[in-house]
């Protein structure tokens, strides 16, 4: 019989680097029974080029400077607070928060995912028990360590046709493939990167407009595909690969794409964001009848236009199922703290490759604070 419900806060500091995304949910750890609000608590520039320096090192061997875990966990407070004051809700009603921290360097093939953020100090300024570590438990098995919402993707989904994928475009791209049987083992959730999301077409629009993004698809429209480009960049082998399988955000570059004008590389990218995800459909067990994109790129008409043409399937926005694609990353890691807290599986030999369906999480216990 499922257990008593409860409430639960999750956090997730994206690759795109844009700010804390914290929700609240209610959920036995099985079916999610409320979602309540969700905000956004921005980075500023200073603090996102920190944040960014810190990308792709090792912070056991190099830890980052400027006091940058510090600063990055007071964030985190300070968005839990906020959300908290927005729902009326008071920290001793929650019973857990899920910490994921921020991703600074992910190569499950060495063994090794980072996340840097301070568990231990939000679980005392927060007055909440905290879950964190959540990758490190399906590496140290052998898996990637990602994507890890596939388990929530799925709990949303009951009652809807499937089989059914989930693409989220990120500042990297990953697809949960949702199968009619809900089991959770392979063969019924399969899950994996896809390729850049909108991690490659961010750092060019701020390279060569100063603008953060590409802002509704606008100047990729104004651009033409250099065909010889895209060429290259689609010259991967990890678009062979099968999965599982997984990236870091730094694993594709803009070197392919310098000397190209603005538009140009804006609508060489997004065609290649396309076309990444539409050969990433070549690994499903059966086609998708129906695609919820999430994510930043949702946003992006030109790549939803792309995906339309590309995957000759119905591809809404997740808002269409009544779900929030800004908010639905951090109830993830509010779904899954809860889960961790009663041993249940977070990865599955579909989602990350992991032998056996497997929990994981470590649990920061609340302390005095007042």
């Amino acid at each position: 019989m499922p257990e008593q419900t409860c409430l639960a806060v999750g956090l997730m500091s994206g690759t795109s680097m844009d700010g804390v995304d914290a929700a609240l949910i209610e959920t036995d750890g099985e079916a999610v029974t409320w979602c309540g609000p969700a905000l956004t608590h921005p980075y500023d520039a200073d603090f996102r080029r920190d944040l960014r320096a810190a990308l792709g090192h090792d912070p056991l061997i190099r830890p980052p400077e400027n006091g940058l875990v510090r600063r990055l966990t007071e964030r985190h407070r300070d968005a839990v607070r906020a959300l908290l004051a927005e729902a009326g809700t008071a920290p001793a009603d929650i019973r857990v928060i899920g910490f994921h921290g921020h991703t600074v360097l992910h190569r499950p093939d060495l063994g090794v995912t980072r996340q840097i953020g301070d568990s231990a100090l939000l679980a005392r300024e927060t007055g909440i028990d905290v879950i964190g570590d959540l990758r490190l438990a399906d590496v140290a098995a052998g898996g990637e360590g990602a994507p890890l919402a596939p388990v929530y993707h799925r709990a949303l989904a009951r009652g809807l046709e499937k089989p059914l994928v989930v693409l989220n475009l990120g500042g990297v791209g990953n697809v949960t493939w949702i199968g009619p049987d809900e089991t959770g083992y392979r063969g019924s959730l399969l899950a994996f990167d896809t390729g850049p999301g909108n991690a490659l077409l961010d750092d060019w629009m701020l390279e060569k407009t100063g603008e953060s993004m590409d802002r509704g698809g606008a100047l990729a429209a104004q651009g033409e595909v250099d065909r010889q480009v895209f060429k290259a960049l689609l010259d991967n082998v990890y678009f062979e690969i099968p999965p599982p399988k997984s990236l870091d955000r730094d694993d594709f570059g803009l070197a392919p794409v310098q000397g190209l004008a603005a538009a140009a590389g804006a609508a060489t990218l997004t065609a290649f964001t396309v076309a990444t995800v539409a050969r990433a459909a070549r690994f499903f067990p059966a086609p998708a009848k129906r695609w919820l994109v999430t994510g930043g790129g949702r946003r992006n008409a030109t790549i939803m236009q792309g995906l339309r043409r590309a995957l000759g399937a119905e591809v809404q926005a997740v808002e269409d199922a009544g779900w929030s694609g800004d908010a639905l990353e951090a109830q993830a890691f509010a779904y899954m703290a809860v889960r961790s807290l009663k041993g249940l599986a977070l990865t599955y030999p579909g989602t990350t490759g992991v032998g056996e369906p497997l929990s994981g999480g470590r649990l920061y216990p609340k302390g005095d604070v007042g």
